[in-house]
């Protein structure tokens, strides 16, 4: 039996339904939507419409589909049928009260789509992505000890590689062949499912990078406007996200194109063919597997307590980097600098310390993260080992 572990939204995505008549939740496909909206909501009503039999009733009568449910109901997968969402108004409207619908979607555009036509206003939205760390350690599954940070890079966050037991490597060529097949074919209408697997890989093979649409497009074998397009829908369906680089008045020149990271550092690895932390460690890709762990693991945190990122990244001319600039509280801005050593060295904080300096950002919220063995204050900065960040 699976095992069903706590997710840190939940406390969220109550508040939510306690303000607005419908709820939204989005996330990646088997991020665990479904099992969270029914834990978190045990007295409503349940309806996917993964089912084709109900997919195909709420298709041809919306209006009975909605009027002869109960006034608390679930509806999964909701994308799928997108004149439901003008009835949820109309019904919603009607009753006047919040806590009335959770709609569930693993495809963001066009649940987003659907509620900016017909439910603006009155829709709480979340973001559920794979679990996190901390989420897995208070859960039982690890302990903040040296060496998980590494192990949950390879395995990822996606629910049954622990609830169900289900080894990576027989989990992730599923995935990717349900995802492609299911969501991007079917729904979306994308017909070159070899060039579209190709584009996963060479994703994969640009994480952490600035993201570069022509070289994309001919390393793909498809037109720019092709890989743009599979791009957003990489995006919409939560596989990839883009950090945006940093930008400010001033004069000096900033890197203007954002940077490619994956939602989830198992899948990562999975097309990376990384099949272990002893193959980890020794790729070629390892501090751009590691800095993409770090980022989307601190977008996670903030999505998870119901907040919306502002992260980004900062490059100038004089190609002085720093990884992640941390906007999200404007009276806390933190700076990030990534590095897969094991061992800390000042130079590392360098180029962070000389662009914080000029940004104002005080040395008390400067940090290099590392795989070193326990966090302490160096000189300008903090380190910080990787499972302290990820348990933050």
């Amino acid at each position: 039996m699976s095992q069903f572990i706590p997710r840190t939204l939940d406390s969220h995505l109550r508040q939510l339904a306690e303000w607005f008549p419908v709820v939204s939740l989005t996330g990646p496909r088997q991020s665990g939507k479904s099992t969270l909206a029914k834990r978190s909501f045990p007295d409503f009503s349940y309806v996917t419409l993964e089912d084709p039999q109900t997919r195909a009733a709420a298709l041809d009568d919306p209006v009975s589909f909605i009027r002869n449910r109960p006034d608390r109901l679930i509806i999964d997968e909701a994308q799928y049928a997108p004149d439901l969402f003008s009835m949820v108004q109309v019904v919603s409207d009607e009753r006047g009260r919040a806590g009335q619908y959770v709609l569930t979607g693993s495809q963001n555009f066009l649940l987003m789509k659907s509620i900016g036509q017909s439910l603006a206003g009155r829709v709480g939205v979340a973001k559920l992505l794979p679990l996190a760390f901390r989420e897995l350690v208070d859960a039982g599954f690890a302990a903040a000890t040296r060496g998980d940070a590494d192990s949950f890079a390879v395995k990822g966050g996606y629910p049954r590689l622990y609830s169900g037991g289900i080894p990576p490597e027989a989990y992730f060529p599923s995935y990717v062949d349900t995802y492609v097949e299911r969501d991007v074919v079917g729904l979306l209408d994308v017909r070159q499912k070899a060039e579209f697997h190709r584009m996963l890989m060479v994703c994969a093979q640009n994480a952490g990078n600035l993201l570069n649409l022509t070289a994309l497009a001919r390393e793909t074998g498809v037109s720019l406007p092709t890989v743009k397009s599979w791009l957003s829908i990489l995006e919409s369906s939560y596989l990839v996200f883009l950090l945006r680089p940093y930008h400010t008045n001033a004069r000096k020149r900033l890197t203007k194109a954002p940077k490619l990271y994956f939602h989830d550092t198992g899948l990562l690895c999975h097309l990376l063919r990384i099949g272990g932390v002893e193959q980890l460690v020794e790729h070629p890709a390892f501090g751009a597997v590691f800095e993409n762990l770090v980022v989307a693991e601190t977008q996670k945190r903030h999505l998870n307590e119901g907040k919306q990122p502002d992260l980004c990244f900062y490059r100038d001319d004089s190609k002085r980097e720093i990884d992640l600039l941390d906007l999200t509280d404007s009276t806390n801005v933190q700076a990030i600098e990534v590095k897969s050593s094991r061992t800390y060295h000042d130079k590392y904080a360098r180029q962070m310390n000389s662009v914080c300096s000029e940004l104002g950002i005080d040395s008390a919220h400067r940090c290099v993260v590392a795989r070193v063995e326990s966090s302490y204050n160096a000189k300008d900065c903090t380190v910080m080992s990787a499972e302290d960040w990820l348990m933050r």
